[in-house]
């Protein structure tokens, strides 16, 4: 009830629909101009604070004359309980006065939703770190894959060393085509995209159900050897290690266009490559994966999980690729947002061989509360405040997926070596560099493509 009381009582501007009409209002108690209605009656500031302050001291108040004084503009001064009793004769309501508690409490919210809305607001040195990540991001990564060029064939097909066609080309789901190689120069979308169809990793459920499918139906991947002993040909791993491979060179490029990159250590600046590559390579095909079809739409070039497969990695991992890429894609990130946590992932100040602890945790923080921001600042909605936890929940994901991930490719090396490239082993290897080979494959750039 006091609630309700109180956001009726100090709405003083609160305008009637006679306000629509032309001419000035005059005050119900002395006729001066009345700014609006108070306490239920349109009054003019001054009858406005003075039924205010006798509703709150409640003094007895008496006429001196006859009860029945006229009250002016001029003389409204001269007698208090006429004047009063005016008010209450025009409809000002004593219950619509709030106690001095609630006054305080009504002054410290709109204290603290100053405080909330200042908060919600990007700094001009936040807008400018998003500004620069965006440049380097979009310098950095092209969605229609254009410069992707040059690269192997793609093979929807496994074999053994006999060159026997093996049950793991086949889709579960039977949708994934296996038609004629396309050339190098060719893009590898003719055979990819041949299906007008999600390929669903479970049969029982659809590719757009709002359940993540299972890999339980591919289990028999999990075999890496032939019953004679023959390792198998994973004749999709080439293009895939193309590919990747050339993610990994945006990836560098993006982080050497970052002045908080540049500025570490050469041995810092690979121990954060090699911990963060993969987790950014996530990240930049969560932009072009599709929820609808479960495919990743790479320009002209598709692709469906059990490409992965072919490539030779297991379900093990793929299945966390699969739920992680369905989650953050849900969350319906922006540009700007996407290139945030690039970065957030990149300065991790507990990668191994790390050694400038202190600053890149300093830039981990600003980069996390600048994103924090930005959600606050950019996003409505109910669901606004779920997003920035939901978004760093992520990160924990990913670094399960990157372990895993560096194992099998070690597995897939062993299995059919001389196919990886020897950046992505540089990428997964637990050595570490040296100043003098941090370079050897690293694509040469300029030091800030924003310049």
């Amino acid at each position: 009830m006091a609630a309700g009381m109180e956001a009726v009582s100090e709405v003083t501007t609160v305008q009637n629909e006679d306000d629509e009409e032309e001419g000035p209002k005059e005050c119900g108690v002395c006729g001066d101009m009345a700014k609006g209605y108070h306490f239920n009656a349109l009054t003019c500031e001054g009858c406005k604070g003075f039924f205010r302050r006798a509703t709150k001291t409640s003094p007895q108040l008496h006429c001196p004359f006859q009860n029945n004084c006229i009250i002016t503009k001029s003389n409204r001064r001269s007698c208090q309980a006429c004047r009063f009793r005016k008010c209450q004769a025009i409809g000002m309501r004593g219950e619509m006065v709030m106690s001095e508690k609630q006054v305080l409490e009504r002054r410290i919210r709109i204290k603290e939703k100053k405080l909330h809305n200042a908060s919600a607001q990007l700094s001009l040195q936040q807008d400018q770190v998003v500004q620069k990540l965006l440049c380097s991001h979009r310098s950095t990564f092209d969605s229609a894959f254009s410069r992707f060029t040059g690269f192997r064939p793609m093979d929807r097909d496994v074999q053994s060393e006999h060159g026997q066609s093996h049950p793991l080309a086949k889709c579960p789901t039977k949708t994934c085509s296996t038609a004629e190689k396309p050339s190098a120069d060719l893009p590898s979308s003719s055979s990819s995209s041949s299906s007008s169809h999600a390929c669903s990793l479970s049969p029982a459920s659809s590719s757009s159900s709002s359940t993540s499918p299972s890999l339980s139906d591919s289990s028999e991947i999990r075999v890496d050897y032939e019953a004679d002993g023959s390792s198998r040909v994973y004749t999709a791993l080439p293009h895939m290690a193309d590919l990747t491979t050339y993610m990994i060179q945006d990836i560098i490029r993006f982080s050497k266009s970052l002045q908080d990159f540049r500025s570490l250590s050469m041995e810092d600046q690979i121990s954060l490559l090699k911990g963060a590559t993969f987790e950014i390579m996530l990240i930049r095909f969560n932009m072009v994966f599709n929820l609808t079809t479960s495919k990743w739409e790479c320009g002209h070039y598709k692709y469906c999980i059990h490409d992965a497969m072919r490539a030779g990695f297991q379900p093990v991992l793929l299945e966390y690729i699969f739920k992680f890429h369905h989650t953050l894609r849900k969350l319906d990130l922006q540009e700007e947002e996407y290139a945030l946590i690039q970065a957030i992932s990149l300065f991790s100040p507990d990668r191994p061989g790390v050694q400038q602890h202190a600053v890149i945790e300093q830039v981990h923080e600003s980069l996390a509360l600048t994103l924090k921001a930005l959600i606050d600042c950019k996003r409505t909605g109910p669901k606004k405040h779920l997003l920035y936890p939901k978004v760093i929940g992520c990160f924990t994901e990913m670094r399960t997926i990157n372990e895993e991930y560096s194992k099998q490719i070690l597995q897939i090396q062993d299995i059919q070596p001389d196919t990886i490239s020897p950046l992505i082993m540089e990428v997964v290897s637990t050595n570490t560099y040296s100043d003098s080979n941090a370079g050897k494959h690293s694509t040469k750039i300029p030091e800030d493509p924003c310049s």
